[in-house]
């Protein structure tokens, strides 16, 4: 049954809740709060409101930045992280838990790493949650941000996001930021998506299929340097070892997936360079290396900078918030916290 299309009062669980209207309006929402993002103002639109972070897998950014986002409006915040601090540790069901812990709150992001299990959550909870990470499955605030931020970097070269073409390397087997990516950026008309992973780690057949089917052109590329060349965008995702099977592990995945080199190689130096980090930055670890960090096309901070700014406005959607309520609760911050060395 299909998921209903994302708004007030709803879940988020997948990309499969957009239309281009409601990615629109998401989207223009993002631009209205932005300067808030940037604590050019204080907003206490969400005054009262309380949101339940609940990540049973390791995360940073995506942690961070939901509850930076609900923060920045006025709202608070309770969290929890990892089994060994939940109930789960001692043999509560997914079920129990939604129930329990959505009664304390007016809004519940979840992470969790089995695939459908943020849906399960969503199912016994009485207040709409927010798919932080499922596993394998999607990641559809992070394909969010990601095409927001695609769209602001093309429109900065006078470009549209229609008839782009994106280079997508890496893990796109069990990479949830790549499947929701490619799910959402394929809205767009006449897109090109270039793909390369080591092999046993391509996109799954269903994905490229829709992509096809949405009239896309899809290429299966065999080496960084063919799905770079021509290319407007470039997607560079790391290898998920946690999730990898253990017949997998002598695969090749050492060196640099993405580095400068290739790109001069493929007569690319000016390509805009995305990555939804976590990145491993240690030599030989099959990542973007950090020599790419100089080149004009860098993208990878724009991301977790526009995240703010994209998370904001889905609190603002799920809570029923119009960028004209945030206007009236918005003042000028009486601080400064600028560097001054």
């Amino acid at each position: 049954m299909p998921l209903p299309l994302f708004g007030q009062g709803r879940h988020l669980l997948s990309v499969s809740q957009f239309d281009l209207d409601n990615l629109r309006a998401l989207f223009t929402l993002a631009d209205a709060v932005a300067p808030i993002a940037l604590r050019h103002g204080v907003c206490t639109v969400l005054d009262g409101a309380m949101l339940g972070s609940l990540f049973f897998e390791p995360s940073t950014r995506t942690r961070l930045s939901f509850e930076s986002a609900f923060l920045r409006l006025g709202g608070e915040v309770t969290t929890t992280t990892g089994f060994t601090f939940s109930s789960m540790a001692k043999g509560e069901s997914i079920t129990d838990t939604a129930r329990v812990v959505s009664g304390y709150s007016d809004v519940l992001v979840v992470r969790h790493p089995d695939e459908g299990s943020v849906a399960q959550f969503a199912a016994a909870s009485v207040v709409p949650v927010i798919n932080g990470g499922d596993g394998a499955g999607e990641h559809p605030s992070q394909a969010l941000l990601d095409v927001y931020t695609l769209e602001r970097e093309l429109a900065a070269r006078g470009r549209r996001t229609d008839g782009v073409s994106l280079a997508v390397l890496g893990d796109l087997k069990y990479g949830r930021t790549v499947h929701s990516l490619v799910k959402l950026l394929g809205l767009n008309s006449g897109c090109e998506f270039r793909l390369f992973s080591p092999p046993g780690l391509e996109m799954p057949d269903p994905i490229v299929r829709e992509a096809l089917e949405r009239g896309h052109r899809v290429i299966i590329c065999d080496s960084v340097i063919e799905a770079v060349t021509g290319a407007d965008v470039v997607y560079a995702t790391r290898v998920q070892r946690e999730r990898l099977a253990a017949d997998f592990a002598d695969a090749p995945t050492s060196g640099d997936l993405l580095n400068k080199t290739m790109l001069l190689e493929a007569g690319n130096p000016d390509i805009i360079i995305m990555h939804p980090l976590p990145r491993d930055s240690r030599p030989g670890a099959f990542d973007l290396s950090p020599d790419v960090d100089d080149m004009s096309g860098l993208a990878i901070f724009h991301q977790t900078d526009n995240g703010l700014a994209v998370r904001m406005a889905i609190f603002l959607t799920v809570l029923g918030v119009d960028a004209e309520a945030v206007r009236l609760t918005t003042k000028q911050r009486p601080w400064k916290a600028e560097v001054r060395w």
